[in-house]
């Protein structure tokens, strides 16, 4: 739902990434309004949480009655670009990969936000070696009500939990799931669930079995502990 500009901090003399909303047109004044308070929401959310694996906040600012996050800018390349460009990787990498991810949503959790939408293109492989998790523009945060319209589907339908697709609330574990999905992209290239339709991806997420990583090695339990339809029963996050 935005786009991510580079541009220049001309008081502190540095590069940061700008984001901006552009609602697409027609779009009724009360869902512009909702798009532009998620935005909001998404630098408060972020501005909660202070780990290296967690894009940096600097300001939001307010232009022509819209909001602009302006953030830390990493260099470097999303997981879904890289997966796109050389294809699967060797189980070495995305555990490390995945280990990185998992310290961003302990601190995420920690701080009373759930991410809700964990996937390849949220992802950033920094050029220093950081693995950064970003865009928390449809994060829940504790205590805050929601900005979503009733019975609209919030994240990408092949990473959500299926007590997600259900529409029970979320937890950490709703997080995890996503990893999981994450995780089974990176090493087999696709991920467990797809489907032609967001529809039947869904019902997939929720109905079908685990397709068994051929790929994973030693990452294989992890996966699967992960990807266990009942968050009681899914891998914790400790």
């Amino acid at each position: 739902m935005g786009t991510v500009w580079r541009a220049r901090d001309e008081v502190l003399g540095r590069d940061v990434a700008v984001k901006e909303v552009r609602a697409p047109a027609g779009l009724p004044t009360a869902d512009v309004e909702r798009m532009y308070a998620r935005l909001e929401r998404e630098a408060w959310a972020a501005a909660r949480i202070a780990h290296r694996n967690v894009v940096t906040l600097y300001d939001v600012a307010t232009e022509d009655q819209r909001p602009w996050i302006v953030m830390e800018l990493v260099r470097g390349v999303s997981l879904a670009d890289q997966l796109d460009a050389e294809g699967p990787l060797a189980p070495q990498r995305a555990a490390h990969i995945g280990a990185e991810v998992l310290a961003a949503l302990r601190a995420a959790h920690a701080a009373g936000v759930l991410h809700r939408d964990v996937k390849p293109g949220n992802v950033l492989l920094s050029n220093d070696g950081r693995v950064v998790l970003t865009d928390f523009g449809i994060a829940m945060v504790e205590g805050t009500q929601a900005l979503t319209m009733t019975g609209e589907i919030i994240g990408s339908p092949e990473f959500l939990a299926p007590e997600r697709a259900l529409g029970r609330a979320p937890g950490p574990q709703s997080d995890l799931w996503s990893l999981g999905v994450l995780l089974y992209a990176a090493v087999e290239g696709h991920s467990p669930f797809r489907h032609d339709t967001p529809l039947s991806t869904l019902r997939a997420v929720v109905d079908e079995e685990l397709p068994p990583p051929h790929r994973a090695g030693a990452l294989a339990p992890v996966i699967e502990g992960l990807l266990r339809k009942d968050p009681a029963e899914r891998t914790p996050a400790a």
